[in-house]
């Protein structure tokens, strides 16, 4: 099976005062990559990715040594079906850019700027809120994929209406139906049977 690396695209935000807003956009595309196949190691300087796509059947394997360092334990990861999305936290706060993200200021053919996330060192503060984007990535950790093992918390809702997860509304009706069913089988009590049968005399005597 051939090897080939992957395309690599990237954009970035700065805060002299902020962590949250001093990051790293990084996206490796590499399509049909399962998530038990992807190693990925992370260090404050280096990133090494080796996956296999299992329908491209190809290798992907890419190697990236950072301008500077990052802060692994703050960063934060994506995985999908097509790519492998990162938010690398910068470990230095400064408001300049980085002036590339490689340490080697050598053009690497397969390294893009990501210009849907982009936007100009001087502009930052009307660029868009990055919130929602962030929702859906989950945190590296001290490994390489996280405590979280890459699991998309936002998918649990649909796996539950998929029979992935108990739905907690049946289990529910379940209880409910089986109480109806207790009190249809119960047994009269003693006291009710001789109330019912003092009565029926009384009446018997009246008439």
């Amino acid at each position: 099976m051939s090897t080939v690396t992957p395309e690599v695209t990237w954009a970035q935000r700065s805060s002299a005062t902020e962590p949250e807003k001093n990051y790293i956009f990084l996206t490796i595309v590499a399509t049909d990559v399962p998530e038990t196949d992807k190693q990925l190691d992370l260090t404050e300087t280096k990133l090494s990715f080796k996956g296999t796509s299992t329908s491209k059947k190809v290798t992907y394997a890419v190697d990236l040594e950072f301008f500077a360092e990052i802060d692994p334990k703050e960063s934060k990861i994506h995985h999908t079906g097509r790519d492998i999305e990162l938010v690398l936290r910068k470990k230095e706060l400064k408001e300049e850019y980085w002036p590339r993200l490689l340490k080697d200021n050598k053009k690497m053919h397969f390294l893009k700027t990501n210009f849907d996330k982009w936007v100009d060192e001087d502009e930052q503060d009307e660029a868009p809120d990055d919130e929602d984007y962030m929702s859906k990535m989950n945190p590296m950790g001290a490994g390489g994929d996280g405590g979280f093992g890459g699991i998309d918390f936002s998918k649990l809702g649909a796996a539950q209406g998929a029979g992935g997860l108990p739905d907690m509304g049946d289990l529910g009706g379940e209880g409910e139906e089986s109480d109806e069913d207790d009190d249809e089988d119960m047994p009269p009590l003693e006291g009710d049977d001789k109330a019912e049968a003092a009565g029926s005399k009384k009446i018997e005597e009246v008439a």
